[in-house]
């Protein structure tokens, strides 16, 4: 009943293969969905890497997409229950084997790359917490780096992905390496520190954005603009991605697309120039007004407004107590997003729609 019960949630990450797996709790809260893990894959296939150590393997995700492109891998966890569960798992690759060890004890010789999903939480009697500093993992970033240089040989960091928490510095990581930031439909997911022949060369970060219409990769380099400038509030509103705003492309969609910050301090993005483009949602601005319940309240009455999407940056106000307090469903039927955020330092209200592309046709 225990596994009926996983696989039934495990869908979401593993599809089709879910119903022929086995899973455990924190294994599969804690496992790369499948085609993210494919994404991982695809980096060691494009470098020529024919062999690779998945250190940390859990219940196999990730050794399952390596072995799907054909890749040798030898999995390796060091709790009994996730080697056996990975075993049972990697059943239909031949080339995947999974066996009891730690990724100190590796010898990086046996193959010639490295997967790490070092872990991320700590478990106390209250419960478990992320952990967001890179050297509380375990293991810790600095061995994972050893590791990367023992495999590269003469200092240098061989072929090696890492995945790391979403709310990593970058300034802590080598500058050779490359950190890629992935989102997931919205959601910002990991970061990957890809070392050796798997990084992109000159490029410090990048981001992947994946969404229905497949996966996009933005790639920043040392001459692109980091900050925008503020400008004023135009005919569209842009919210940039989540992994555009950790990997520091800000400055670099901006210029894409014509547009400037509304605050130096706020991530959102304006221009009299409406544009598409996968790593911002876009809005057409209807109006603006200063922050304020009565006067809210006053428009989306005049206006019929109910049905509300709100969504915030740079401001303590939370839309739920928002919601609560506008009871917006006794204004009428119709639509909007309310955008709570700074203009030029000032709590604004910006009522707008949602552009419609392609992919939100039916």
């Amino acid at each position: 009943m225990t596994q009926s019960r996983l696989r039934a949630r495990a869908v979401d990450k593993f599809g089709e293969f879910a119903s022929s797996m086995l899973f455990t709790p924190d294994g599969l809260e804690q496992a790369t969905r499948l085609p993210v893990a494919a994404l991982h894959a695809r980096r060691f296939q494009r470098a020529g890497i024919t062999s690779v150590a998945d250190l940390g393997c859990g219940i196999g995700g990730d050794a399952m997409a390596l072995a799907g492109l054909g890749l040798d891998v030898h999995a390796v966890d060091l709790d009994p229950v996730a080697v056996a569960v990975a075993t049972l798992n990697l059943r239909p690759f031949p080339t995947a084997t999974a066996t009891l060890g730690t990724a100190e004890e590796h010898d990086p010789s046996t193959t010639e790359g490295i997967w790490m999903d070092p872990a991320r939480r700590t478990s106390s009697r209250g419960g478990s917490r992320r952990l967001h500093d890179p050297e509380d993992y375990s293991p810790p970033v600095s061995a994972v780096l050893e590791l990367a240089r023992r495999l590269g040989g003469d200092g240098a960091l061989g072929p090696l992905g890492a995945k790391l928490g979403p709310a990593v510095d970058r300034e802590v990581l080598p500058d050779e390496a490359e950190v890629q930031w992935l989102s997931w439909h919205g959601q910002v997911l990991e970061a990957t520190m890809w070392c050796g022949p798997l990084a992109a060369g000159g490029v410090p970060s990048s981001a992947l954005v994946v969404d229905r219409a497949g996966a996009h990769r933005l790639a920043r380099t040392a001459d692109d603009p980091v900050d925008p400038e503020p400008g004023p509030l135009g005919a569209h509103l842009y919210e940039p991605d989540g992994a555009i705003i950790r990997a520091r492309l800000l400055g670099r969609v901006a210029a894409d697309l014509e547009a400037h910050t509304l605050d130096p301090t706020i991530a959102y993005l304006t221009s009299d120039r409406r544009a598409e483009s996968p790593f911002v949602r876009g809005y057409a601005v209807r109006d603006v007004m200063p922050f304020g319940i009565k006067r809210l309240a006053s428009y989306l009455r005049e206006h019929r407004l109910g049905v509300l999407e709100i969504k915030k940056r740079g401001t303590a106000v939370e839309p739920e107590e928002l919601r609560r307090k506008l009871r917006p469903r006794r204004f009428g039927d119709e639509s909007a997003t309310l955008i709570l955020t700074r203009i030029a330092g000032e709590q604004s209200v910006i009522v707008a729609s949602p552009h419609r592309t392609p992919s939100d046709m039916p």
